[in-house]
């Protein structure tokens, strides 16, 4: 557990605020927002519960923060990479679908379980909303800069984005080498512009995923280090 105390005041045997809020976003994950309760959660750090008071007013105010940390990372860290430096449209997707592969920029996990908890809280089906329509615009600037009309940019950005919602919402999983052969075809689809070989190697490089290495076999790992596949 985490002695960390910045900007937490009193820590240490109690906690951090920063282990009560990973705690909860695990179990959010794993069980939905209703498992999310101070006692179990103050089981799983092997804390006392009034500890949890010293960092959040009440489970409210927990379940805010968790919806903070959704907000600020997966709708940020997408707008980011619409926005991040490319010299084609074909590049600019990939960049987009660093996403999809590094659960550093984009937990698929927590977007869907946020999803699931919109059903019941019109207050984060509001998140979701306003989530969606900035992430579709910076999908649509995106393409827009790469010199798509407005109209054009618009369809595209939501052709992008709703398949990696529905990916997500459907819990699809695929080995990392069959996604890895399918997002040339994603790219030319989603851009009507086939990628160079080139940025194609770039990409599969910084997943650390090699094209020529033997395949998976059963019990062993797929190819490449990374293997998140619930994403487009």
């Amino acid at each position: 557990m985490s002695n960390d105390s910045a900007g937490n005041g009193e820590a240490g045997w109690r906690g951090s605020s920063q282990a009560w809020l990973d705690a909860a976003h695990e179990l959010m994950v794993e069980s939905g927002v209703d498992a999310i309760r101070i006692v179990p959660l103050a089981k799983r750090l092997k804390l006392s519960r009034t500890s949890f008071y010293w960092f959040f007013k009440d489970r409210d105010a927990l379940l805010a923060a968790l919806l903070e940390r959704w907000r600020t990372k997966n709708t940020e860290s997408l707008v980011r990479q619409c926005e991040a430096y490319a010299e084609s449209i074909t590049e600019a997707i990939f960049n987009v679908f660093d996403c999809w592969l590094d659960a550093r920029l984009f937990d698929s996990g927590l977007e869907f379980a946020i999803r699931s908890w919109a059903q019941q809280s019109p207050r984060v089906a509001s998140a979701i909303r306003i989530a969606d329509a900035t992430r579709i615009d910076a999908l649509t600037a995106m393409f827009m800069r790469f010199e798509f009309d407005g109209l054009a940019a618009s369809v595209r950005a939501h052709t992008v984005y709703l398949t990696q919602i529905g990916y997500i919402s459907l819990k699809t999983h695929e080995d990392i080498a069959m996604r890895m052969l399918r997002i040339p075809n994603y790219v030319q689809i989603f851009t009507g512009r086939a990628a160079q070989p080139r940025e194609i190697e770039r990409f599969q490089a910084r997943h650390h995923f090699d094209p020529d290495s033997p395949p998976s076999t059963p019990g062993k790992k797929s190819r490449g280090k990374k293997t998140r596949a619930a994403s487009a």
